[in-house]
């Protein structure tokens, strides 16, 4: 589900590579390797090499095709049970960030996104979950601090409190820097969110072909992307659809199967 190899590094100590090695026997160890996402297992394999290098001896580059071979994708399976057909945006559209307060989540340009959109008069709402680090980040003490009463809610919430507050926003953003999957992003979708999200990462793999040009915005392209789907606070039809892929109902029985041939193939009975 995740990996250390391309974790962005914050400023500070030079970076352990201790974890990433880790994830390497791991895989190695393992008689069958299973990503998350297609993004994940191709920079997985791409980045070994680099960090085998760091080793004097025995750097096991020669074994690296040997666990690619072994390996395959198998999305997350997503709890999407709780989510009712959405009766239509609110007014004005509310913008739901989702994701921790943390450096690979890079939300100082999601702040920066806020600020601009404040400055130039734009109405709309935040709900802004996730967990955040003591004390509390530079980029939420300035969203805060926008002109303006727009904060719904602010802070960590329980799963019930969660799934409303959710199924209650508008529009998802994300302006990542690290993200293998995107659980968060698939339940906003599927609860009827119009996602704003970065061309890279495993999102243009989360994300049909069909609905890139619009749904995922070019590096620079945030603030843009956001007063678009200000504009137009409702999902194009057909993505919330196409979310149902990555449903437990979708892939409970391909991790059944998964697992049981697992199983088969070493002997075990099931």
């Amino acid at each position: 589900h995740d990996s250390q190899l391309t974790y962005p590094k914050p400023a500070g100590p030079v970076r352990d590579l201790s974890y990433a090695m880790t994830n390497w026997l791991s895989a190695y160890a393992a008689d069958r390797v299973l990503f998350n996402s297609e993004y994940h297992r191709n920079v997985f394999f791409d980045h070994l090499p680099h960090l085998l290098r760091n080793f004097p001896d025995q750097t096991h580059e020669d074994l690296v095709d040997e666990v690619a071979d072994r390996s395959e994708v198998l999305p997350v399976g997503v709890d999407l049970s709780w989510i009712e057909p959405k009766t239509g945006p609110n007014s004005p559209p509310r913008i739901l960030w989702s994701h921790r307060w943390y450096h690979d989540k890079d939300p100082n340009e999601f702040a920066d996104a806020v600020e601009q959109l404040a400055a130039a008069g734009a109405e709309f709402e935040l709900v802004l979950l996730g967990p955040r680090p003591p004390p509390p980040p530079t980029a939420l003490t300035r969203i805060r601090a926008a002109p303006g009463d727009r904060i719904l809610y602010d802070g960590e919430a329980p799963v019930d409190l969660y799934r409303k507050l959710v199924a209650s926003s508008d529009v998802v953003v994300s302006t990542a820097l690290q993200e293998f999957f995107g659980i968060s992003v698939v339940e906003a979708i599927t609860a009827g969110c119009r996602p704003v999200l970065p061309n890279r990462l495993s999102y243009p793999g989360l994300i049909p072909a069909d609905y890139h040009e619009t749904m995922l915005y070019p590096d620079g392209g945030l603030v843009e992307a956001l007063i678009t789907a200000l504009n137009e606070p409702l999902p194009p039809p057909g993505l919330q659809a196409a979310m149902a892929r990555y449903s437990w109902d979708e892939l409970a029985p391909v991790c059944d199967q998964r697992l049981q041939q697992v199983a088969t193939d070493a002997g075990v009975r099931s």
